[in-house]
């Protein structure tokens, strides 16, 4: 389980939001946060992770589960992960279908 030490906007115009993770090694990725998608009634969030200049040069992403503690609206969101190769599998295939809509959405505003 990893802990987000802050989400927050760098206040660009496209607004991208970003999150730090802490990673088991001590060390911390900070993380274009790409979509929340929901499947199977959970919550999983979509990552990008960044390196120290912004970049992201692989189009690696990373998932996670993604819970928010409705009864406490100061508590961080928490991020767990995905152990189950077959539960890992339904969240990347919903994500594909994510960018495939994204992209046809692209194409219609254009």
């Amino acid at each position: 389980m990893h802990n987000m030490n802050s989400f927050h906007s760098d206040g660009a115009e496209d607004e991208e939001m970003t999150v730090e993770l802490d990673l088991d090694d001590g060390s911390h990725v900070v993380c274009a946060i790409i979509t929340i998608l929901e499947c199977q009634g959970k919550d999983y969030i979509v990552l990008l992770p960044l390196d120290e200049n912004g970049e992201n040069d692989d189009g690696e992403v990373w998932f996670y589960r993604y819970y928010e503690d409705e009864n406490d609206v100061n508590a961080e969101p928490v991020l767990e992960f995905i152990e189950d190769d077959e539960e890992y599998e339904i969240v990347a295939d919903a994500f594909d279908e994510y960018l495939d809509n994204a992209e046809f959405d692209e194409l219609v505003d254009d």
